[in-house]
């Protein structure tokens, strides 16, 4: 196993400069969720290119990649490819064309990294045996573009895999692999709240059924549900991230939006707290006295994304082989939220999911141990406002070695579960 891994590994610097080049374009292009119609293109050239039998438009602008090598198991490889619709405040030299929209959660980077890893497992097809199933998916920051390559007749189209493996950039230094067995990451309920009020002249409030002080009241609010309606061993997180309502300084308005995100670990939490949700939005509504109910629809869901303990197991021990140990950790269960799982899920197969860190050392103060900073993150003594994280206008992942990183995990994983040939 270890011969074949450093065998594969071994082409890596001669496509160094290519993937490089290939991730700065992909960065300086972002497109939103389900128009990512430039970078499906870009991925489905190059891996007609290196070899493989591709499909694009999969549950929308997905592209699958399959190359069969005789018998043995089949490894679904995924990567996900939309952006943000933020603003990039990097001043990188190939930070974002488009007005609004940023690589902001490094999916440009896992792109990237499974195209390398393509290359590699194409390149080294004699040493192993079996089906690689390489899934570029679209949408996963709207929580549904794995249900929809999935609905769109996936598995009967491309065959059922064996295992599905999948990797993530993190605000960790960079060449750290971190990965969590059981529950990883929780799920995502998203919610659009629009509150109805009875506009007027900001004058004569007293005319008025004010929606903008109803929604600051429920925004207030919801910081309890967390605080005083979760036990201190359960974990919930209560997002108000928009808030939105009128036109004029001097004009109330009939309506207030309020946009809002929570992350649970359990069904049973999950539960409470949507339904904490409704209750302190609709009494919020009624104290202040409005003629109508608010409005609560859903925006996206995620499941709670679970690791099969056994391959995560293996997966770990053998980036630990290739990496060295000391730069291989577990972070725990993590509050973002992932839809990888879905594949896993209705291909009723293990998942394994893990994360690889992607900033400059140098970001958490000169001279330091990598490992010591994620001990320091994990235990609170870091304070992350500091450091550019997933979501924000400013992160930048170093271009390497987090490709070196990122395409040595997914080439290790693929080979630990594909057979030998």
């Amino acid at each position: 196993m270890a011969a074949r891994i450093s065998s594969a590994l071994a082409g890596l610097d001669a496509i160094r400069g290519d993937l490089a080049d290939f991730y700065r374009d992909l960065h300086a292009h972002p497109e939103l969720s389900d128009q990512e119609h430039r970078t499906a293109a870009e991925v489905a050239k190059r891996a007609t290119d290196l070899g493989y039998e591709v499909t694009s438009g999969v549950g929308g602008t997905g592209v699958v990649a399959v190359l069969a090598n005789g018998s043995g198991p089949t490894v679904l490889l995924r990567a996900d490819f939309d952006a943000l619709p933020i603003q990039e405040d990097t001043g990188l030299p190939y930070a974002s064309t488009t007005d609004g929209v940023m690589h902001a959660c490094g999916h440009d980077m896992h792109t990237t990294c499974l195209m390398g890893a393509l290359k590699l497992l194409a390149d080294a097809r004699s040493t192993w045996s079996g089906t690689i199933m390489a899934m570029f998916q679209p949408a996963e920051e709207t929580g549904r573009g794995a249900q929809a390559m999935v609905d769109d007749d996936l598995f009967a189209r491309f065959g059922r895999p064996d295992i599905v493996l999948a990797q993530h950039t993190a605000p960790f230094p960079v060449g750290l692999v971190g990965g969590h067995a059981g529950t990883a990451a929780a799920a995502t309920d998203a919610l659009r709240v629009v509150i109805h009020g009875k506009g007027g002249h900001g004058s004569r409030p007293e005319a008025t059924v004010d929606p903008v002080v109803i929604a600051a009241s429920t925004v207030m609010r919801l910081q309890t549900i967390v605080s005083r309606e979760i036990a201190a061993d359960d974990a919930a997180v209560v997002t108000v991230g928009s808030m939105r309502a009128g036109t004029k300084d001097n004009i109330i308005p009939d309506d207030a939006e309020i946009q809002l995100n929570i992350r649970t670990f359990t069904s049973q939490t999950r539960e409470k707290v949507v339904a904490s949700v409704h209750r302190i939005v609709k009494a919020e509504a009624a104290a202040a006295g409005a003629e109508w109910e608010p409005d609560i629809s859903v925006i996206d869901e995620f499941p709670v994304m679970v690791n099969d303990a056994d391959a995560m197991a293996k997966t770990l021990a053998a980036f630990g082989d290739v990496l060295g140990t000391d730069r291989v950790f577990d972070p725990g269960r993590i509050t973002g939220s992932e839809d990888a799982g879905n594949f896993a899920t209705a291909a009723g197969v293990p998942l394994c999911y893990w994360m690889f860190g992607v900033l400059d050392p140098e970001q958490f103060g000169d001279g330091v141990d990598p490992v010591q900073v994620v001990r320091d993150m994990l235990s609170g003594k870091i304070d992350l406002k500091k450091v550019p994280g997933p979501h924000t206008a400013g992160y930048a992942p170093v271009v390497e070695p987090s490709i070196t990183t990122g395409v040595t995990a997914m080439t290790t994983a693929a080979l630990t579960w594909l057979g030998a040939s």
